[in-house]
């Protein structure tokens, strides 16, 4: 019997044409070559194509290394108590004397002069450092106790105090940062430099999508919020990693992203026409140069695709019931407000969008405190309890890691002009308050201590990279298992620190 597979080997092992592309397919060639395949593939995707299923693809870049791809194949570590996380971000520093943390011996102190014993010599902004007097000052609004173990809530928040038995309000949380852009990109990357990739970008890159019509990461920004502070993309942006891992931003008008939808006069098979046209110049783009980026654009003009019918589905609230607009609030029928973006973020949380964001600013209340928490109290506290309600009576909150929280807390002594109704609070990266709910964390607690004049941690203190650490925890990741290797060096979101705070977990 003629072994055909025998003589097929033993032609090619004598053919130089052979040998010559054999000995040409090293490591680096061969990812090369292949992606060219690979990315064929997934643009089969652009015209209904459906070879590769109606699976996700994993999250595994070409580019990257062997120890990389061992990376990605270990993922998740661990069973994820958390499927996907929604981070209210409140940008510019909310209070945590007019919100969470109560201290009821300030009334004494109105108006004295903050203890040297208390300050310990720590830093100042450059906005409070020339005063010549950092007088005490206790919160305007009045506290109560609420829910099961009796926490004590602002009278700012009454829906976030409905369901307080849901909350774990981390009061002991603290940073080096103590100017915006430095603590914010602190938060959302892991330092305070501009470069590295975002949380929901590591999260994409290492876990990749469990719905391959939406974005893994989606970011929503209030169009209400008080623009003291400026935002930048980069916050949401992906660094290193693969283009594709970066945040998309979602906005209120008539395109809700941007250049998605066909410009007038084409149509589908115009759009057909062109992607075939500029898949062969990508190809020719990988093969000429091996750029990685060439697959990551591929994916997202597939990815596009796609959105262009499921963006419109999930942006309509036509089929909400008038019971959900009132419990999210009034501004939840008005696109873009906060309230209206959580209840867009439950709606992609419903269709399994791993990471959604939202932002909201005008937090920063160096003068004039009193009266801008409470308008910012009031754009924010109805539509985030209807969250966590809605969430839960959903069977979402379960599975699903809701945090709120900005980058900052503020100073216990006033910033500025002190009156009897009026005052001002400085930038106080040394202990200030978030809170998380839902799966994984437990319910209904306080963790950690701050003094008498929130100004030092006196019990569990938890800093910016512990969080980080806890929040990849939840979501099945050893955080200091999840690299990237870039410029000679693997990084982490956590850089070399963090430690997960065991004490709130489940």
């Amino acid at each position: 019997m003629v072994d055909h597979h025998h003589h097929e080997e033993e032609f090619r092992l004598n053919d130089p044409e052979f040998n010559r592309l054999n000995q040409r397919l090293d490591r680096r060639n061969f990812l090369t070559k292949t992606s060219m395949g690979i990315g064929a593939l997934a643009l089969g995707a652009l015209f209904g194509n459906k070879l590769m299923g109606n699976a996700p693809r994993p999250a595994v870049s070409n580019a990257t290394g062997d120890m990389e791809q061992e990376i990605l194949r270990a993922l998740p570590h661990f069973a994820p108590k958390a499927k996907r996380v929604v981070y209210l971000f409140m940008s510019g520093g909310p209070s945590q004397l007019e919100t969470f943390d109560y201290k009821p011996a300030l009334v004494n102190l109105m108006g004295q002069n903050l203890p040297d014993s208390v300050r310990k010599g720590q830093r100042l902004t450059g906005m409070s450092a020339n005063q010549s007097a950092l007088p005490m000052v206790p919160s305007y609004y009045k506290f109560n106790q609420h829910g099961q173990n009796q926490t004590w809530i602002s009278e700012l928040l009454p829906y976030t105090a409905k369901v307080v038995d849901d909350l774990c309000i981390v009061k002991s949380m603290h940073s080096e940062a103590i100017n915006h852009d430095p603590a914010i990109t602190f938060f959302q990357t892991g330092n305070q430099l501009p470069g590295r990739p975002s949380i929901g970008s590591w999260l994409s890159y290492g876990l990749g999508s469990d719905n391959e019509n939406l974005p893994t990461f989606i970011v929503l920004v209030s169009k209400n919020g008080q623009k003291d502070q400026p935002l930048y993309a980069r916050l949401w942006g992906n660094g290193f990693l693969p283009s594709k891992h970066q945040g998309v931003q979602f906005g209120s008008g008539k395109d809700p992203v941007l250049f998605l939808n066909n410009p007038d006069g084409y149509d589908g098979a115009d759009r057909k026409e062109m992607l075939e046209y500029l898949s062969k110049l990508n190809q020719i783009q990988n093969s000429t140069y091996g750029d990685p980026e060439v697959d990551a654009r591929i994916a997202q003009y597939e990815m596009a695709y796609r959105m262009q019918t499921s963006v419109p589905e999930v942006m309509s609230v036509a089929d909400e019931p008038e019971e959900v607009f009132e419990l999210y609030g009034p501004d939840s029928k008005d696109p873009g407000t906060y309230a209206a973006n959580c209840l867009l973020a439950r709606k992609l949380l419903e269709k399994d969008v791993k990471f959604v964001q939202l932002y909201h600013q005008g937090w920063d209340q160096h003068g004039s405190l009193p009266s801008g928490i409470a308008a910012q109290c009031k754009a924010t506290d109805q539509a985030t309890a209807a969250l966590i309600t809605d969430l839960k009576r959903r069977g979402l909150l379960e599975d699903t890691l809701v945090i709120w929280g900005g980058e900052f807390g503020r100073t216990v002594y006033s910033q500025g002009k002190l009156t009897a109704n009026d005052y001002g609070r400085d930038h106080h990266p040394r202990c200030f308050t978030m809170w998380m709910a839902g799966a994984g964390v437990k319910p209904g607690i306080s963790f950690g201590e701050t003094d008498d004049f929130s100004y030092n941690i006196v019990k569990d203190p938890v800093h910016v990279h512990d969080f980080q650490a806890t929040l990849l925890h939840l979501m099945g990741i050893d955080h200091e298992r999840l690299t990237y290797k870039f410029q000679g060096r693997r990084f982490r979101l956590t850089d070399v620190e963090g430690k997960i705070v065991k004490g709130i977990l489940t």
